[in-house]
């Protein structure tokens, strides 16, 4: 039998570090980075904000310098030629880059000049793309005037005006209303199909579960997790109980200490007036926990098994629900924003 070849890699990088100095103050926004993307599928980039996601994002798309470590993109090195992998990417960053005292037509064409094309062959790339995103409703409009998700369509229409091999979504559904945000998934989901590659950084549960083909955790400048969204939740988190009581007690840290006790349960944690229990044997489990409850005078008054999810897996590897994370790591994520407006 011939040798089975390995998929073509679309982002490779290694080592990757980067610190900015704020107020005599060191912070690694990145540390010692690996990432592997293939060609051709999404992959998502889910972390808390001030994990290092908008960093690493912003090395690759050869934005921000690193201070170590090497990265290739579309065939292409990054710290050695940006100029070659800047042809063949596409970057949608978080607060997009349309000129909102412009039509969302004109938009586009400019773009297309800036990449080189003819006035025929910018007018005809247009038309294709206000097609693809149903922008002809407001393709004529001044993009000031558009709602969020309008606006977020024809700047992911920008990103692949000149067909790049790997698209960058820098959070790009941040602010918008449910409908939008599946709307733009689907329209992520045609880009992969037609082989673009998409990396997609986002602190959304449900969007990275829902949208990745693949991804990686990032917390704190470190890959903590990697893998399909699938796998990821079941080799880290089993199963997960939820229990609903009747009254909570005063002392919730006591209680969850007693509950990370019990055999078979990984991890404890009261959340929304709920206990979430990620166990390892779900039967045996609920037997030892109901016990517990029982001798503590606490009324159990509904009780779930549930599928895992990715802040489980978060949970499992350091301790903390991503949720938490993020509130956690504003002031990190401020420090970093303003260590790379130093730095540009």
């Amino acid at each position: 039998m011939p040798p089975t070849q390995s998929p073509p890699v679309a982002i490779q990088a290694h080592g990757l570090r980067k610190s900015f100095r704020v107020r005599n103050e060191a912070v690694e926004a990145v540390s010692g980075l690996d990432l592997t993307v293939t060609a051709g599928q999404i992959f998502g980039f889910l972390g808390p904000n001030g994990a290092g996601k908008t960093t690493t994002l912003r090395i690759l798309t050869t934005l921000l310098p690193a201070d170590e470590g090497e990265a290739f993109v579309a065939g292409a090195d990054v710290m050695r030629s940006p100029q070659q992998v800047r042809r063949r990417i596409g970057y949608v960053g978080q607060l997009g880059g349309a000129d909102a005292s412009a039509t969302g037509l004109e938009n586009l064409l400019l773009q297309a000049r800036l990449y080189g094309l003819t006035a025929a062959d910018a007018a005809s790339r247009a038309k294709e793309l206000i097609g693809l995103f149903d922008l002809g409703a407001f393709a004529g409009r001044v993009v000031r005037s558009y709602s969020g998700g309008q606006r977020r369509r024809l700047e992911v229409a920008l990103g692949i005006l000149h067909d790049p091999q790997v698209l960058f979504l820098d959070e790009p559904t941040t602010g918008l209303d449910p409908q939008n945000r599946a709307n733009l998934w689907n329209h992520v989901r045609q880009l992969r199909d037609s082989g673009t590659t998409v990396f997609l950084t986002t602190h959304y549960l449900d969007e990275a579960d829902q949208l990745s083909d693949r991804l990686a955790i990032i917390d704190r400048g470190h890959v903590i997790a990697e893998g399909t969204p699938a796998r990821l939740k079941q080799r880290y988190s089993g199963d997960t109980i939820i229990i609903t009581p009747a009254d909570l007690p005063a002392s919730l840290l006591s209680l969850e200490d007693d509950l990370a006790a019990v055999p078979f349960i990984r991890t404890a944690r009261i959340e929304d007036g709920s206990i979430r229990l990620s166990v390892t044997d779900a039967t045996r489990s609920m037997a030892a926990v109901f016990s517990m409850l029982a001798e503590k005078g606490i009324d159990v008054r509904a009780a779930s098994l549930a599928q895992p999810s990715l802040d489980d897996v978060f949970l499992h590897e350091t301790g903390r629900s991503l949720r938490d994370a993020g509130e956690t790591a504003g002031g990190l994520a401020t420090t970093q924003q303003a260590g790379e407006q130093v730095a540009a």
